[in-house]
């Protein structure tokens, strides 16, 4: 996939997962191979007043390859005058998000709220586009209750969008269910710019699966928590590195920027994914979900490694 003379040189692309896509895991994930690593979710109006907490969410790795910043918000000028916001700079690519379920974003008109208001959302990606120098994609979902993706997805690359990414579920499935591949491979055949496909990626055999619809790029949200390992599988190269090591730095690269309390508490859930696939860890889990030093869960896992 080349988008506007930015070379995947491969199709596996790490999701935006708010609250789980840090630097620190992002750089893990390039580092097995991801091509493509999304940021977290970026408030367009946050941006505008410069909060820490939105600056801190911009930082990027050095071993990130393609790197796209993901911002939502309902207002057309308020999300064109975020491309120019310097937290943007060293992104190559500019998301628009149009697909998150979440009550408290849906509530603000924003997110998957936007598929519900076509007219509104054609508006906030022509906007951006005419504003930007970068290419600008959009993460969409199936629709709202029903399916509209075909038509919202001609109108992204009506208003100018550069590609698009499809999360085959409706807003109110939420998680639930299965994604429908037959819809991304309708899309694809119908839009000319690239179709990425995001859902239930998991294995090598549902990652079989979603590249038989014809995508340019597949995307990775939940299958890669806890197992950023699988993008390197994906590629054929079964991970015998040692899982330990990459996880620590997970850790000390979120120790460079965040508070160590703040740190703490955020990686306990990073700690439980690592761990939910191995056999005897359950016991340790606990002690994982309530440690008050990233030290100490530091040696809890490398117990539960060395076993």
């Amino acid at each position: 996939m080349n988008i506007n003379g930015i070379d995947f040189h491969n199709n596996l692309i790490l999701a935006p997962m708010a609250g789980v896509t840090d630097v620190g895991f992002r750089e893990i994930c390039s580092l097995m191979g991801a091509d493509a690593t999304y940021s977290e979710m970026l408030s367009a109006r946050a941006m505008m007043h410069n909060p820490k907490k939105t600056s801190l969410m911009t930082i990027c790795s050095p071993y990130e390859k393609i790197k796209i910043g993901q911002i939502f918000g309902h207002e057309p000028q308020v999300m064109a005058d975020a491309l120019s916001n310097p937290m943007l700079e060293h992104y190559d690519i500019v998301d628009i998000n149009m697909g998150c379920p979440a009550p408290k974003i849906v509530k603000n008109g924003e997110g998957s709220a936007l598929m519900g208001n076509i007219n509104l959302a054609k508006d906030i990606i022509s906007a951006c586009v005419q504003n930007s120098q970068k290419p600008i994609s959009v993460k969409f979902r199936l629709g709202v209750d029903k399916d509209i993706s075909l038509d919202f997805g001609r109108m992204c690359e009506e208003a100018g969008a550069s590609f698009v990414t499809l999360h085959a579920r409706t807003a109110s499935q939420g998680y639930s269910g299965n994604a429908d591949l037959e819809k991304i491979a309708s899309l694809k055949a119908k839009l000319s710019i690239p179709v990425v496909g995001n859902g239930d990626v998991i294995d090598v055999a549902s990652y079989n699966k979603m590249l038989a619809t014809g995508v340019d790029g597949v995307m990775i949200g939940r299958g890669a928590q806890g197992n950023p390992w699988l993008f390197s599988l994906l590629q054929g190269k079964e991970f015998d590195g040692d899982k330990f090591e990459l996880i620590k730095r997970h850790v000390e690269i979120l120790r460079k920027y965040y508070d160590e309390d703040w740190a703490t508490l955020y990686m306990r859930k990073h700690f439980l994914w690592y761990t939910s696939s191995i056999e005897g860890a359950s016991k340790y889990r606990i002690q994982l979900s309530t440690s008050d030093s990233l030290d100490k869960s530091l040696d809890i896992l490398k117990e539960i490694l060395s076993k």
